[in-house]
């Protein structure tokens, strides 16, 4: 385990650190990387979905594990990452992983929601290149602050979308970039999985003792001061808090409408409105439908297009919805991307179909697939490319959470304003861009 560091000294070198990197670049924080070099890695979040993440980056000889930071030192969690690298330092703590910055090059951020960009804003002023979970942040305005820190700080970034590199979503892309459904009229995309991580309907009474292996007020984070209690928050049912996540669009939509917006070049939409089931300040709704407006494409049939998502427990469009034969067989989550000369269907997670008479000997060309992981690291040292650094991520993002902002202000018509940053239509949109955050924990904007 690292040394000790009080919150005072914490908070000593981190003023340090801030005022410092205002007045030199990030490169001049960050190590020089040479071809023979391998890339030092921290990850922050080494149990779940950070465990495959871990593992899949280090599968590059190129890597090496230096840190590793998770706030539960159990065997799912640190416990087994500190097996598997024994000679990386071990930390509970984000904040004292990056007062040590000189000794690593990139970090991974796997923790919910609520803190990627906390923790990724202040490893990006330091010059750290970030791979960052899906979806990017917890709010639009994080979204563009992580989009414009990857920019200014000059640094490799990547969302954990990996399904992107998967040849499945290549496929589906490139099938729409050759023409060969023509130019798209509409996209419909859905997850019509039960949400089985919402436990509750509403926030329970009492607590319970925090277990010894469990940080508890480091989970927290950013996040208002609530009691532990076992199995509704850590370390996977956080999903269903408006607190900790973007409930079921935020956790797929950066997948499903992923192949959508490479495919069609998508941008920022202008417009979006929602219907959702109710909500209380706590639970994300069930089941929702949001619609986006997007400015047309050079693959779009008209000058705007609509793209319609659908989630809840068996809620997705049904055939005659889509104008399809009965016979056509619709995946439980995925996205009907429909054209002028026939429809795409792009199944998450599996080859793409074409729907249509015309297809019917049409052979589909495989694009091979890339490593997510892997080509993030390499990029990294200036060997490969990124494909979903935060350039193009970051839109992706801001889309799905104006998604969530119209569930929270369901059958309300809301204007987009990218360029500016502004959302209209209802009293309380604007303000739902942000969010306070509890003190002491502010997120180092840039």
């Amino acid at each position: 385990m690292s040394r000790p560091v009080s919150r005072r000294r914490f908070l000593q070198s981190a003023t340090l650190s801030a005022a410092a990197s205002a007045t030199l670049p990030a490169r001049s924080w960050a190590r020089v990387l040479g071809a023979n070099d391998r890339l030092r890695v921290a990850s922050i979040g080494t149990g779940g979905k950070g465990w495959s993440d871990l593992n899949d980056t280090a599968a590059s000889p190129k890597v090496q594990i230096v840190a590793l930071c998770d706030i539960d030192e159990s065997k799912a969690h640190l416990g087994q990452a500190a097996e598997k690298w024994p000679d990386a330092r071990t930390y509970t703590d984000w904040r004292k992983l990056l007062n040590d910055h000189k000794s690593f090059d990139a970090v991974i951020v796997s923790t919910p929601d609520h803190m990627h960009a906390p923790i990724s804003l202040p490893a990006m002023q330091l010059g750290k290149h970030v791979q960052c979970q899906k979806p990017l942040t917890h709010t639009v305005f994080e979204a563009r602050q992580m989009r414009l820190a990857a920019k200014k700080y000059n640094v490799v970034t990547q969302m954990g979308n990996q399904i992107q590199s998967h040849e499945a979503y290549r496929t589906a892309v490139k099938l729409v970039h050759d023409g060969v459904i023509g130019k798209v009229k509409e996209v419909h995309s859905w997850q019509s999985g039960a949400m089985g991580w919402i436990l509750v309907d509403d926030r329970p009474a009492g607590m319970e003792p925090v277990p010894a292996h469990v940080h508890w007020d480091e989970w927290l984070g950013v996040a208002p001061t609530r009691p532990w209690l076992p199995k509704i928050y850590h370390s996977f049912n956080w999903r269903a808090w408006q607190d900790f996540s973007n409930g079921q669009l935020g956790d797929f939509g950066c997948h499903i409408l992923d192949p959508v917006f490479m495919a069609l070049k998508l941008t920022a939409p202008t417009s979006v409105r929602a219907e959702a089931t109710p909500m209380n300040k706590e639970i994300w709704y069930r089941k929702s439908k949001v619609r986006w407006t997007f400015p047309g494409t050079e693959h779009t049939a008209d000058k705007t297009v609509r793209v319609t998502w659908y989630d809840g427990a068996n809620h997705m469009p049904t055939n005659a919805d889509l104008g399809l034969d009965s016979k056509v067989a619709l995946p439980g989550s995925g996205s009907i991307v429909l054209g002028q000369k026939g429809s795409l269907i792009i199944p998450h997670v599996a080859m793409p179909q074409l729907v249509g008479e015309a297809f019917q000997d049409f052979k589909i060309p495989v694009v091979p697939a890339r490593n997510h992981y892997t080509s993030w690291a390499h990029a990294c040292l200036g060997e490969d490319h990124a494909t979903s650094n935060f350039d193009y991520s970051g839109p992706l993002t801001e889309t799905v959470l104006l998604g969530t902002i119209a569930c929270r202000l369901a059958e309300t018509d809301l204007a987009w304003d990218a360029a500016n940053l502004k959302l209209t239509g209802h009293a309380k949109a604007q303000d739902l861009l942000k969010k306070p955050y509890r003190s002491g924990w502010e997120p180092a904007w840039i």
